[in-house]
């Protein structure tokens, strides 16, 4: 390519004019030169207009620009042809030289393809390129089932689209003039008296233009936007939720986001939302289960089954022998979150076991168990101790007792014997 730095036709010698060329005039083009590339690099046709040139650069930069993944050697090519093109004595000696002959005229005079994007879209010049536009941002709330198996959603999103009628003009070319109420500044300035020798500046955007500088007249306006240079779009993105994903991840869409003249578009970004799951908790790669025991499954084992987020079935069963407390954690190795990137690989499924315990025991019961479970302790009473009748409580209320003294006195009259607060334990002197 030929932005600056050596020419990208060195190989061809004997240009037409050049040194290898030959002493007097240009000669006429050889007969195989090929005069099609640069508008096939475009697609478009030979006699292609200077608006279709600047439609077909402006679809293909936008595509394939660098900042957005585009590869950087295409995009050159794709400047390039536009370069030539656009210039209508380049166009004609390529035209009737092919490469050849823009060559031997000078190439692109040293320019970038990031300056020529730039003046093209209103950069100015490289000055870092064109500004970049804002991002859209969506939150994506996603099932625990969906991130453990993976998933692909179609989501509709409307954003701005640079209308194609008058390229992001809003007109005819050159209809475009400077407001004559704001003088071109997008700027209403006001002044208002609020005292003696006070006065207050307001400022505001103009009326007129709506805050942008220019104005069309009404008969030079497109009637496709209506001279907003944009026009909305209804779009259809085909998201994929990949397998093991986490709660925060980020998936982006590059370019996808509104456009505007002069701006590469910003990205359409989903941000997953992981929902809470009935069953499974997560942390990381790993997931939690609680799993409820009854007390002859704690002390006799257990076999039950877990419905994982696959469909699948696991069997579960305790070892021989094995008495299971409450708040013990064994874990499943390998039957966790899938690892993005790798998704057989997967960590692992905690359970921690609740055992609920029966509320009362019968005489039979109790004389069936104590066969078959060791002795309670002994116990030794001199017959001098004060028996004492426990209540069942929340233990949220420790540490209130004080505030309850604290009360009115008439508070305590009014609760009965026991005080406030309810039956308080009562102790019988043995």
């Amino acid at each position: 390519m030929f932005f600056g730095g050596g020419s990208p036709f060195e190989q061809f010698a004997g240009m037409p004019g050049g040194e290898g060329g030959g002493g007097g005039g240009r000669r006429g083009p050889p007969a195989d030169v090929d005069t099609t590339e640069l508008y096939q690099i475009l697609g478009i046709e030979k006699d292609a207009s200077e608006n279709e040139i600047k439609k077909a650069y402006r679809k293909l930069a936008l595509k394939n620009h660098p900042d957005k993944g585009g590869d950087p050697e295409v995009f050159k090519e794709i400047t390039m042809a536009y370069e030539v093109l656009s210039d209508p004595e380049k166009r004609k000696l390529y035209d009737k030289y092919g490469k050849e002959g823009v060559e031997s005229e000078g190439g692109a005079g040293g320019q970038t393809p990031e300056d020529i994007f730039s003046m093209f879209f209103g950069g100015g010049g490289r000055r870092g390129g064109p500004r970049k536009g804002e991002d859209d941002r969506h939150k994506l709330k996603v099932n625990l089932e969906d991130l453990y198996n993976g998933k692909t959603c179609r989501l509709a999103v409307t954003r701005n689209k640079v209308c194609t009628v008058c390229e992001g003009i809003g007109g005819k070319p050159g209809a475009e003039k400077a407001c004559e109420k704001c003088q071109g500044r997008g700027v209403q300035v006001q002044f208002r008296q609020i005292g003696p020798g006070m006065v207050q500046q307001l400022q505001s955007a103009c009326s007129s233009c709506r805050g942008e500088g220019k104005v069309i007249n009404e008969r030079d306006k497109c009637k496709t936007c209506s001279a907003k240079k944009v026009v909305t779009e209804r779009k259809v993105l085909e998201v994929h939720i990949t397998k093991g994903m986490r709660n925060g991840q980020k998936i982006t869409f590059h370019g996808e986001a509104d456009e505007a003249p002069g701006v590469v578009p910003g990205d359409i970004i989903f941000i997953v939302e992981e929902k809470e799951h009935s069953v499974f908790r997560r942390k990381g790669a790993d997931l939690v289960i609680e799993k409820n025991l009854t007390l002859v499954e704690s002390l006799c084992g257990f076999d039950f089954s877990i419905t994982h987020m696959d469909k699948r079935t696991l069997r579960v069963r305790s070892n021989p022998g094995q008495v299971t407390k409450h708040d013990d954690v064994f874990m499943l190795d390998g039957e966790g979150m899938p690892t993005i990137g790798n998704p057989f690989v997967k960590g692992r499924l905690f359970v921690i076991f609740k055992v609920t315990f029966p509320s009362t025991l019968g005489p039979e019961a109790v004389e069936s168990l104590q066969k078959v479970l060791p002795p309670a302790p002994a116990t030794d009473f001199d017959g001098d101790e004060e028996e004492s009748m426990l209540e069942r409580v929340d233990l949220s209320t420790f540490g209130q007792t004080h505030s309850h003294e604290m009360n009115d006195g008439s508070d305590d009259d009014r609760a009965g014997p026991g005080g406030p607060g309810g039956e308080r334990v009562q102790c019988q002197n043995m």
